[in-house]
């Protein structure tokens, strides 16, 4: 055990160091502000550009903008989602009549 540490130590270590950096970059791309978002169930046949354009008046975004924001801040969200997927959007998450625009609390 003692020839592997010694013959390996370097790769050991850089792997572990890697690791542990994966796993805490991994917690950080969740929005700060994540309790300020809505968060939707997907229903059967929505897709990332149709939520875009039906919450197109709460938001600032492009529809283009809208996805990679949604794709950025979801873990598991790709280019497909699937019904019962539960997905935090850029839209305030206050009451209808109270909602600011959502992409004006990232800045």
């Amino acid at each position: 055990m003692k020839k592997i540490w010694n013959q390996y130590s370097y790769a050991i270590i850089l792997l572990l160091l890697s690791c542990s950096l994966a796993f805490v970059l991994a917690f950080q791309q969740s929005p700060k502000n994540q309790d300020k978002y809505l968060k939707v169930t997907v229903a059967d046949g929505d897709t990332l550009w149709e939520i875009s354009q039906k919450y197109a008046g709460e938001h600032s975004l492009s529809n283009k903008e809208f996805v990679n924001w949604v794709k950025k801040h979801n873990r598991d969200v790709g280019d497909e989602i699937f019904p019962g997927e539960e997905i935090l959007i850029p839209v305030s998450n206050e009451a209808p009549a109270e909602r600011e625009l959502a992409s004006a609390l990232e800045k």
